[in-house]
């Protein structure tokens, strides 16, 4: 694949979706026209199943059926979307992707790492991304955000302690590669997070421009 695969990772109200725009803007006006997407969904079936996800039900969804959910959402979507576009050299930047799926289901619901892991190998094959952008911002502050921008998903409902091991998953996850994670503060202003994207927005033009 000559294209470059870029994901956008982090826990609730860490900004992500909003700075992945301004990173998708600095592209832009270099010449870069990227391919923006979101997990779960991306594409009609996958959107679908997203709903089923995020969506509040009488009952009980068990946590084996939200790993299986996310991964057959997810097989959809490299199917149909993102493996195409990686095809025809595009720059492909997905808001989630499998580090949310280590670090909700796994961290957050307990699912081992290595179960996720199969799943991981018999989706995607190969495929991992190029450059992950992990935004961390302290889970207090980061769920005072999402409960002022909207009504709570499925997921936004749960309690502290489910988002500080989502935190902590995406950190040590992190730690472990650095070659392909870069952990950006997202507690300040939005200058102050934009700044700390311009050195991965240099990269992805350099790679680009090669």
């Amino acid at each position: 694949m000559s294209g470059m695969f870029i994901t956008f990772e982090g826990p609730e109200g860490a900004g992500k979706s909003t700075n992945l725009q301004l990173f998708a803007a600095a592209l832009r006006e270099a010449g870069c026209d990227p391919l923006l997407t979101r997990e779960p969904g991306g594409t009609p079936i996958a959107e679908r199943i997203r709903e089923v996800l995020l969506s509040h039900h009488e009952e009980p969804m068990s946590s084996d059926a939200e790993l299986l959910l996310m991964f057959a959402a997810r097989a959809q979507h490299l199917e149909q979307l993102i493996k195409p576009a990686l095809a025809q050299g595009q720059v492909v930047i997905s808001d989630r992707f499998t580090d949310a799926t280590y670090a909700y289901q796994g961290g957050g619901r307990g699912i081992s790492s290595q179960r996720i892991g199969v799943l991981e190998d018999w989706v995607q094959g190969s495929l991992r991304p190029d450059l992950t952008l992990v935004f961390d911002v302290p889970v207090e502050v980061g769920m005072q955000r999402a409960r002022a921008r909207s009504e709570l998903d499925r997921f936004e409902v749960e309690q502290s302690a489910f988002f500080e091991a989502v935190r902590n998953s995406y950190l040590q996850r992190a730690a472990a590669d650095p070659q392909r994670y870069h952990v950006i503060d997202a507690s300040g202003s939005l200058e102050q997070v934009a700044a700390q994207m311009q050195p991965m927005v240099a990269r992805v033009l350099e790679r680009w421009h090669a």
